[in-house]
């Protein structure tokens, strides 16, 4: 081809394309960012050229016909790294009559252009030095590079036709069949449509496989496109229409295939004025993802040991079921909690591999058991939750399911050689009956199960009158779920003071609940059901941050002192206790020197590996650790002894008697010693009077807390009382 005939052809691609100004002011802006990004690519090239089987018996036949795979190779990964150069028109044309002059097939070059248009995408969208704004026009300039490019190749491809043509109609019909198989390989569905005149630009031969050949509709696929997709399709291609780049996924039934998940990507050319002179578009095949997304998904929603339904899943399920039985009068929702009792044995004596075959029986057992429109879940360990919505009558069903349920443990459980005979505890509650929300109505059922567990009823439904009277003062439980947002909690401070040198030398915070009708109630009361309505979090988090809020507060009058927390046993089992602490120790601005945690004596020894785990984690915060009511459980002293614990704090019911001697003092004693011995501190609470003072100072107990020094203040009297206080202050 003559320069002069270059020139036009380049020319004329430049039109139809629309490459402006703005196209290679864009480039030029990024073109040695993307320079150096796309040298990466060529690994990617190469690795793609030779595992493809195809591919590489191109590369080895053009090699045994005496020709150099490295220099072909690198002329073409040359070429296409020369599309980020704005002044690159020239030799294309070349390069498309030597491909077809020494034979290679147009397959991988074809695929080659698409991996590195989807190369230079991911880069696009991933570098940080590419300004938001640009991502758009730069990638639409490259897109008509890479149309470009091909044209220009393709060119190449139709001069070397007619020039065999002339020759040799045989060699003319050889080289019109590459081009086809170079434009028919294209393993995307591309084309172009011009908004102004209303027809299509470019269609690519994938595309002319799927639509008629008149068709000039701008999605000209549409009809194959899922009926329940097309709106969201036509809603992307009106933002691309607006003038911004749209991607959506759909379901388009391509040609000879099932059903495919396809992502369809519209992106508009604009004029000088800004206004949409065409839009690009382009269908991508991703099926593959689209499924590797569904099985995440699945893992998310799906119990690893069992294939049951896990948590999240289940109250997505009951909050559904509650919402639908709200909207439909005369529909209950039954919620079911089982607990296998024991199963803690079968772990510790015949291992967790054993256990967790345990498990899976049960839950095939517990499947067969139920209707398909149940759902039943693993919650956790030894405890399966099961849902039945939309019944008539809650409490028949529940009778009849847990009949059911419960016949699943009537034959053994083959492990190997063993047979294991295994018991189940049921708690049952009914909406609307038991509770209205999903919190609720699984701590009723819970309440119900550990009820079924200590009376061997296996099974019972939650009665509210059977509860205590306090439980019975508290069964609006939605207003102790709304007592954080309404400010009703409030922190009352009881100080310790040293017996050495008669300092305050801490603070314990404790938890009461203002409540509007009931005054003042203390935590013995509410906090069970905050616990077996799932609260327990957010207002240990509370606690936690109020308490060291208060601590910064006094740190910053020149009062240095670490507030003590009460930490229960659910939720030092929470595992994301450690983060909560350290989340609010940083929402106070305090370092962990601040905090103290207490826990007892049973809290600690409930499960002494994850217990040890987690004092390692506070310990290395800095958080101090106090174990509570020190004496009245059960805890291996030479587990204690290894434990990161600062201090001991024995029960106020060993005071009581202890000035008339006896066991009490002895063993008041014993505890103060055996925590010197053991390397901690030792504190007393509940001391009333100067009497127990005195003999506590004898027996050299370290500091003491109790009314004798002060009752639980608010913050406000507890700040006005350090000020009066006859105690010093640590400043």
């Amino acid at each position: 081809m003559s320069q002069l005939a270059a020139r036009e052809l380049r020319k004329e691609f430049h039109y139809v394309l629309q490459i402006g100004n703005g196209d290679a002011k864009v480039l030029r802006t990024y073109h040695q960012l993307l320079s150096q990004g796309a040298a990466s690519f060529a690994q990617d090239y190469y690795n793609f050229l030779f595992d493809n089987p195809a591919t590489a018996d191109v590369l080895y036949a053009y090699e045994r016909n005496g020709g150099n795979i490295g220099d072909l190779v690198r002329s073409q990964l040359q070429q296409m790294l020369q599309l980020l150069n704005v002044e690159h028109d020239d030799g294309v044309t070349e390069v498309g009559q030597r491909h077809f002059c020494i034979g290679v097939k147009p397959v991988w070059v074809m695929g080659a252009y698409r991996l590195y248009l989807n190369h230079l995408h991911t880069l696009i969208h991933s570098l940080p030095e590419i300004e938001p704004d640009d991502r758009k026009s730069l990638e639409s300039a490259l897109i008509k590079r890479v149309f470009l490019d091909m044209g220009l190749m393709l060119q190449g491809y139709w001069d070397s036709l007619r020039t065999q043509a002339e020759a040799s109609r045989d060699k003319s019909q050889t080289a019109y069949e590459y081009v086809e198989d170079l434009l028919g390989n294209i393993p995307l569905i591309l084309w172009s449509y011009d908004v102004r005149r209303h027809e299509l630009l470019y269609s690519s031969p994938a595309l002319r496989e799927l639509c008629a050949a008149d068709n000039q509709d701008p999605i000209p696929c549409f009809d194959r496109i899922h009926a329940d997709d097309r709106e969201k399709v036509g809603a992307a291609w009106q933002l691309a229409m607006d003038g911004e780049t749209a991607e959506v996924q759909a379901r388009v039934n391509l040609l000879g295939e099932q059903e495919r998940w396809c992502s369809l990507r519209f992106t508009p050319a604009h004029s000088g004025r800004r206004r949409v002179q065409r839009v690009d578009g382009l269908i991508e095949d991703i099926t593959e993802t689209h499924n590797a997304l569904d099985v995440l998904e699945h893992q998310a929603t799906t119990d690893e040991l069992t294939g049951l339904a896990n948590r999240t899943l289940w109250y997505d399920r009951v909050n559904q079921a509650l919402s639908s039985s709200r909207r439909e009068e005369g529909r209950e929702v039954v919620l079911m909690l089982l607990d296998l009792d024991h199963f803690k044995m079968i772990n510790d004596e015949l291992g967790h591999l054993v256990g967790d075959d345990v498990l899976r029986q049960v839950a095939a057992r517990l499947r067969a058991a139920l209707r398909d429109s149940d759902t039943l879940a693993r919650l956790g360990g030894d405890e399966f939750a099961i849902l039945m919505p939309a019944v008539p009558s809650g409490e028949r069903a529940g009778e009849r399911v847990a009949a059911k349920v419960l016949s699943c443990f009537e034959h053994p459980f083959h492990c190997g050689d063993r047979e294991l005979f295994l018991n189940a505890s049921v708690g049952i509650a009914v909406y609307p009956e038991h509770g209205d929300d999903v919190n609720e109505l699984l701590g009723h059922a819970d309440v119900a199960m550990y009820r079924a567990k200590r009376s061997d009823g296996h099974y019972s439904f939650y009665d509210a009158d059977g509860q205590t009277d306090n439980a019975r003062q508290l069964r609006f439980s939605g207003q102790l779920r709304h007592a954080l947002d309404r400010n009703e909690f409030e922190l009352h401070y009881q100080p310790k003071v040293g017996m050495q040198d008669k300092q305050v030398c801490g603070v314990e915070a404790l938890l009461r609940w203002q409540h509007p009708q009931q005054g003042l109630v203390k935590p013995a009361h509410f906090l069970p059901i905050a616990e077996q309505i799932g609260l327990m979090a957010p207002i240990t988090s509370w606690v936690l941050v109020t308490a060291l809020r208060q601590c910064k507060t006094w740190r910053d009058a020149g009062i240095h002192m670490p507030v003590s927390v009460n930490v229960s046993g659910r939720s030092f089992q929470n595992p994301r206790l450690v983060e909560r602490i350290q989340w609010a120790l940083e929402q106070a601005g305090v370092d962990g020197d601040c905090l103290e945690i207490e826990i007892t004596e049973d809290t600690l020894m409930g499960d002494l590996g994850r217990g040890a785990e987690i004092l390692a984690h506070l310990h290395g915060l800095g958080v101090g650790v106090a174990v509570d009511d020190f004496g009245t459980g059960y805890s291996s002293l030479s587990y204690l002894k290894r434990l990161p614990i600062n201090t001991l704090k024995i029960d106020k019911s060993f005071l009581a008697d202890m000035a008339q001697g006896g066991n009490d003092a002895i063993i008041v004693r014993s505890i103060i010693d055996l925590g010197h011995n053991l390397g901690f501190r030792v504190v007393a609470e509940g001391v009333e009077d100067a009497q127990a003072w005195d003999m506590l100072t004898q027996l050299g107990c370290d500091a003491v807390q109790g009314y004798h020094i002060s009752r639980p203040l608010p913050d406000a009297k507890f700040t006005d009382w350090l000020r009066a206080s006859p105690w010093e202050l640590n400043a």
